[in-house]
This record gives C-alpha cells, sequence and structure tokens, in this order.
C-alpha cells in the first residue's frame, strides 16, 4: 500500500538514483543495471536497432525501491525513462498506474533532482521553528 511520500527517479543506462521526497525529509538510493553498458555498432545497411535490451533485474530493483511511493515521476536523458515507465506500467500496473509524469532531464545534480521534485508534487520546504522569546531582549 502507498504511503506518504512521492518518489522521483533519474535514470539513465548506466544507473538510476531514487529519492523518496516528503514533508518529514529526503533519502537517496542508487541502483546500477546487473549487466554493464555496452555500446552496440553495426556496419551501414546491418540489421538490428544497435540499442541493448534493458536489463530486467535493474528494472526491478528500481521497482522495489519505488514501490510503496504514493506518486512517481521519472525523469533522465534518452530512452531509459520511458523504458522504465512501460516496465512498471505493463508488468506492474498498480505501481505503473502512480506513475504522474515522465520528463526529460539531462544530468542534473542530487541537490536539483529533489528541488525538481518538490517543485513538481508542490511539497512545501520545512518551516524551522522560531526560537522562542523576543529578539528585542
Amino acid at each position: 500500500m502507498p504511503t506518504h511520500f512521492h518518489a522521483i527517479v533519474w535514470i539513465d543506462h548506466a544507473q538510476a538514483k531514487v529519492f523518496h521526497v516528503g514533508r518529514t525529509g529526503d533519502d537517496e538510493m542508487v541502483v546500477h543495471p546487473h549487466l554493464p553498458t555496452r555500446h552496440l555498432h553495426h556496419k551501414a545497411g546491418s540489421i538490428g536497432s544497435g540499442h541493448a535490451a534493458p536489463d530486467k533485474e535493474f528494472l526491478t530493483q528500481i521497482m522495489n525501491a519505488v514501490s510503496d511511493a504514493s506518486e512517481i515521476l521519472i525523469i533522465g536523458p534518452a530512452g531509459a525513462k520511458a523504458e522504465l515507465a512501460k516496465s512498471l506500467r505493463e508488468q506492474h500496473s498498480k505501481i505503473g498506474d502512480r506513475v504522474v509524469a515522465v520528463e526529460p532531464a539531462d544530468h542534473p545534480s542530487d541537490r536539483e533532482i529533489v528541488a525538481y521534485a518538490k517543485k513538481h508534487f508542490k511539497i512545501a520546504p520545512r518551516r524551522v521553528a522560531a526560537a522562542s522569546g523576543s529578539a528585542n531582549g
């Protein structure tokens, strides 16, 4: 059952960064594919797409990391973000139904990813309790 936090996943074919973002704070998990990234090159006129199939174990680890989020935002460069969203929607529809957006993002810093998630999910910054007493002493 989903909890109160949101998840943002920044993904490319080399890694995924999963952030749980909520009113009480954030945390991060980095997931790497089980299979090393391979670059496939084909000669002109040869048959084949030149694209390796997504690592199912990699996608499963990400799915497990976001399985209890109430809403999921997936961002990243190229096609890995779409592959993850498709996998979640087709293989794990209860989780896939919680994907609220799939958006392009180059290579933001961790801080930028969390800030983007908070803006997207409209999570207000935590307020620091005011010091007791008056400053006019």
